[in-house]
């Protein structure tokens, strides 16, 4: 896989593989595949949620930290 799927692809295929497993039309062999597939995908929705957190986080405490210097100004 050469480029990391970005969280709106991997939480389609993840909803996919959710249906294709609760519609049961799959083997056990298959079901092993899916469920390794589905918890790589959710890594990858974890992280991203995780960063986004991050990145959201860290502008609003400079927004606030912006908004706070510039009462002190006045």
């Amino acid at each position: 896989m050469g480029k990391q799927q970005n969280y709106t692809e991997a939480f389609e295929e993840l909803q996919q593989i959710v249906v294709e497993i609760e519609e049961g039309g799959i083997t056990v062999d298959e079901l092993s595949e899916k469920v390794k597939r589905a918890s790589g995908l959710i890594k990858i929705c974890k992280n991203k949620l995780s960063a986004t957190e991050e990145d959201v986080n860290a502008i609003l405490k400079e927004l606030e930290e912006t908004g706070t210097k510039a009462e002190e100004g006045e």
